[in-house]
This record gives C-alpha cells, structure tokens and sequence, in this order.
C-alpha cells in the first residue's frame, strides 16, 4: 500500500534577518511513520521542525518562504489560526519542561485551556494519555504529587502525555532523549516506536544510531540544505549522496 502524505514540504527557506539557514527544501512526512532529521549541529535541524509548529514565530526578525501543507492547508498562511495548529501539532522538547504543578494538572491543563469542563471526560483522557505515554503503572498512586518530583524520564514520558492528551495528529519530538540515561533513552525510543500507530512523528536526533533504530524515514540536513531523503535502511545502506556517507561514517560533523 502506498504511504499517504501527512505533511508536505514545498521550496522552504528560513531566514534569520538577511541570514537564510534553510534553503528550498521539499520533501513529504509519511502518515503513521517516524521521520528522523539528522545532520551535524547548527545545520539548522530544530528549526526545520519547528516552522511545521509555526515556533519560529516567537523569534523577532525572522521569516519563512515556501509551504508546508497539512490536510490541503498552508500552515505557513497568514490566515492559519496558529493555536489551532499547534493542537493538532505537538511538540516534546529536548529537556523535559513539566508544569511545577501536579502530575494530573500538567496532563489535564491542555484540556482546560481549550475550554473542556467535563470532569469525567477529562480524567478519562489524562489516564490515558498517560498510559499510552507508558507512565500510568508508575504514577498512578500518587497522581496528584507535584510533577517536579518525578526522574528524569518520567518527566519527558510527562510531557509525551501532556502532548497526547489534546490528541494531535502530529507530534514533534527535538532531540528528546539528549538529557536522557540509556534506560531512559530506551523507554522513549520503544514509545515512539508505540506512538506511530496513531501519530506520524518527526524526530530530530544527533544520534544516528537512534534514527536507525525508530525512523522510517530519514532527512539529512547540512548547511540548511537536504542533502539526501529516503528510507532510513537505504539511506543508511546505500545513500546516494556522496555527503551522506561521509557523514554517516564520521568524516566530518
């Protein structure tokens, strides 16, 4: 069966003043597959991602040029209600930002702030979007400890949950496991692996070996530009571009 495009990438640019560190990529995130964004750092793969949030719209003086269409739309519009957006695309950061509030209340503030009052429909979402974050068997006793006290790991599996409970179509993730110990690490790359069944992710890692464990697909950027973009077995097999193979194989990055 052929991959059904969830987002679409037409001639993007990104400038920061008169800088352009993007360069008129195009390129199409598959629906229900994991996309990674790999390149050395300052090759411009956050914010890449971000602009598929419109997050590059808090930074002064920049801009963007091209599309990015999702469900026929041009997220980059004018016209594009940008909170309306960042619902159906969500975003885990790379260090984990929980609310200094309860474990419950960070799950269920999305809620709120959307104006849900139904008490029962919203504890029925904070569990589960905890337990598809896999964080439920661990908390459940103590729900409504502050979040701050959690490790680590727990807190990032808290902000996956946080994102899942507003029911996206798309999830971000930018560089989720940077903070992470290996144990962690392995937790979130099995959930993400979990997560594509119901979302289309797109991942930006330094670690390659990370993007050939959960990717689908990879983009390898360098110096705003796509160098290369396939699936991840062929781009890491038998890549095309000869920039791609000596990054892969560490000579320069």
């Amino acid at each position: 069966m052929d991959n059904i495009v969830e987002m679409r990438v037409s001639n993007l640019s990104f400038f920061y003043g008169k800088t352009r560190v993007l360069k008129d990529i195009s390129m199409d995130i598959y629906k229900n597959k994991v996309t990674a964004v790999i390149g050395p750092s300052g090759c411009g793969k956050s914010t890449f991602i971000r602009l598929f949030n419109r997050m590059n719209d808090l930074i002064l003086n920049t801009r963007a040029e091209g599309s990015i269409y999702l469900g026929g739309e041009d997220i980059l519009s004018q016209r594009t209600d940008v909170v309306s957006l960042r619902r159906k695309v969500g975003m885990v950061f790379q260090k984990p930002n929980p609310f200094p509030k309860s474990i419950f209340r960070n799950i269920s503030y999305g809620l709120e702030v959307n104006n849900i009052k139904n008490r029962e429909y919203i504890e029925e979402r904070v569990t589960r979007a905890l337990k598809d974050a896999a964080l439920w068997d661990e908390i459940k006793i103590r729900i409504n400890d502050n979040a701050l006290m959690l490790s680590g790991g727990q807190q990032q599996r808290l902000c996956i949950a946080r994102c899942l409970a507003v029911e996206p179509e798309v999830i971000l993730f930018d560089e989720p496991c940077a903070s992470l110990d290996p144990i962690s690490t392995k937790k979130i790359e099995d959930l993400i692996t979990e997560l594509k069944k119901d979302y289309t992710i797109v991942i930006v890692t330094h670690n390659m070996q990370q993007a050939a464990r959960v990717s689908d697909y990879t983009a390898f950027l360098y110096l705003g530009e796509l160098v290369e973009y396939g699936t991840t077995e062929k781009l890491f097999t038998v890549p095309t571009n000869p920039r791609t193979e000596e990054y892969l194989s560490g000579k320069f990055g």
